[in-house]
């Protein structure tokens, strides 16, 4: 599989024409200015387990680019984990507070500054987000790991609301898999590790020429 295009094809800009009114992100000394061509945030997107809040992190760190765990963000506001959300309130009631959220960061990251944000598991395979994310032409990037791999990292978490048994999981894992591969670029992760990945996606032709910290 082909991980990236041309830059031109890749990298195109937030538009910050989003209507909601989200408190603007906390300027930082040590963020990177933004070149024109190049994207003001990207989205990590992939299934449980792919590691999307680890690379994120790190990435972010390399880049000296903010991050932003959308799963956290609605964890603090509501003051409960997601599995608690979904426990208590039901999906529906949760992916509306997704969406909802999914909104605000994308006017957020609108502003300019640079920002790394890791959606859920299943932010991306929802049509209304997924909808969002390509009007607006957010850029994506699909941590791709082989379903055994993340069968085997989920197994003994606690945390995710929606695995429960090995059978489901690869389930909902083939019905995610349309909306991932139309992701703007495909990372390929296996078994590597967090700053392996990171290495693979800052080597990519569309990440050549941006400086990052060592």
């Amino acid at each position: 599989m082909r991980e990236y295009r041309t830059l031109s094809q890749v990298l195109r800009r937030c538009s910050p024409a989003i209507s909601d009114n989200a408190e603007p992100m906390k300027s930082s000394p040590t963020s990177q200015r933004i070149d024109p061509k190049f994207p003001t945030a990207i989205f990590l997107v992939g299934f449980m387990g792919s590691g999307k809040s680890t690379v994120g992190q790190r990435l972010a760190q390399k880049m000296a680019w903010k991050f932003v765990d959308l799963d956290r963000r609605i964890e603090e506001e509501e003051g409960a984990t997601i599995a608690e959300i979904f426990a208590h309130a039901g999906e529906p009631v949760f992916r509306h507070k997704e969406h909802d959220m999914l909104r605000r960061i994308l006017q957020e990251t609108a502003s300019g500054e640079g920002c790394i944000v890791a959606l859920g598991g299943g932010t991306f395979a929802q049509q209304q987000n997924f909808d969002l994310l390509r009007n607006t032409g957010a850029t994506s990037i699909w941590l791709e790991c082989p379903v055994e791999i993340l069968l085997y990292r989920c197994a003994l978490m606690t945390n995710r609301p929606l695995f429960r048994d090995e059978a489901s999981f690869r389930q909902l894992y083939e019905q995610r898999l349309p909306f991932y591969r139309q992701a703007t670029i495909t990372v390929s992760t296996d078994d590597l590790s967090a700053d392996e990945v990171v290495s693979k996606i800052l080597a990519l032709e569309a990440f050549q020429g941006f400086a990052c910290r060592n």
